[in-house]
């Protein structure tokens, strides 16, 4: 006889953890929040439950948000720049255009600014394209509350992400150059990436070593990295599918020391993104399936 409960969570797993990642930031306490949507998930009379999806969503969201607010402590305490945790991200990720771009690491940044309503509103509405009536069930509002907190979350996005959709193409055409200039040392091809006001962000969270506040302008983030590099030996680059994007691995003596994701603004690198806590990359090891 078949488990309708499993078979319903199993089926839609991979749209949960999505929903649960992108208002988190935070890989491992979206498997967190998916065992306690199983635990409620369990214990429903299926049967009497009209739209499963629908349902689920509402659990997902509602144990995401309180997560979230956990999540925020957390961060108050946390030792230097917070940055989201890098996913190995599969190929499919990257064909879906509107995907990848909610979960790219510029994108996850930008939703960190946002109040944990407004992100789980903007999540579900932008990223998800459910409608009001279902999104005010899931975080306890009416309809009208959520069409305002919609419209403020679009706003506050539109003037802080990233000005236009970067390709996939661009984006690996963009990391080449960057790879190449990082491993040969070429301080002026190196600038002539990066913006003006270029922000380089470091997450060791105070078990490795990494920049304790941002570093901007593009000389002293192109000297930073060269000088870092210069400083030890036995490293390797290479690319990979992070969040969605094409991005970095450095690995130290064959063992993966920090991912480096970009943002890019005109053609140009405006942002580097770099995870060194080792605790974040544990969803490195093997590629992570995203669905909406």
């Amino acid at each position: 006889m078949p488990d309708v409960a499993t078979d319903t969570f199993v089926s839609h797993r991979n749209l949960l953890f999505t929903i649960a990642y992108e208002m988190l930031g935070s890989a491992a306490d979206a498997e967190d929040v998916l065992q306690e949507t199983w635990l409620k998930w369990a214990g429903v009379e299926h049967d009497i439950v009209e739209n499963h999806r629908a349902y689920l969503v509402r659990i997902v969201t509602r144990q995401a948000l309180s997560r979230l607010r956990t999540l925020g402590r957390r961060k108050e305490s946390y030792v230097g720049s917070w940055l989201p945790e890098p996913l190995l991200t599969a190929p499919d990720v990257a064909d879906d255009v509107e995907l990848a771009d909610s979960v790219s690491m510029a994108m996850m940044l930008v939703l960190e600014t946002l109040t944990p309503t407004e992100r789980a509103v903007f999540v579900l509405r932008e990223v998800f394209d459910l409608d009001y009536e279902e999104i005010a069930s899931a975080v306890d509002k009416n309809p009208a509350a959520v069409r305002q907190i919609a419209h403020r979350a679009r706003s506050h996005v539109a003037a802080r992400r990233p000005r236009e959709v970067v390709t996939q193409a661009e984006t690996r055409k963009v990391l080449a150059a960057f790879q190449r200039a990082t491993e040969t040392g070429d301080l002026q091809a190196l600038l002539n990436l990066l913006a003006p006001d270029v922000v380089f962000l470091g997450d060791g969270g105070g078990v490795k070593q990494a920049v304790a506040r941002p570093v901007v302008g593009a000389s002293k983030v192109a000297r930073m990295l060269l000088g870092g590099l210069m400083k030890v030996t036995d490293w390797e680059m290479e690319a990979a599918q992070v969040n969605g994007y094409p991005a970095l691995i450095f690995k130290f003596e064959g063992e993966l020391d920090t991912v480096v994701a970009l943002r890019i603004d005109n053609g140009l690198i405006s942002g580097l993104y770099a995870v060194r806590n080792p605790a974040k990359l544990s969803h490195m090891a093997q590629e992570t399936t995203l669905r909406r």
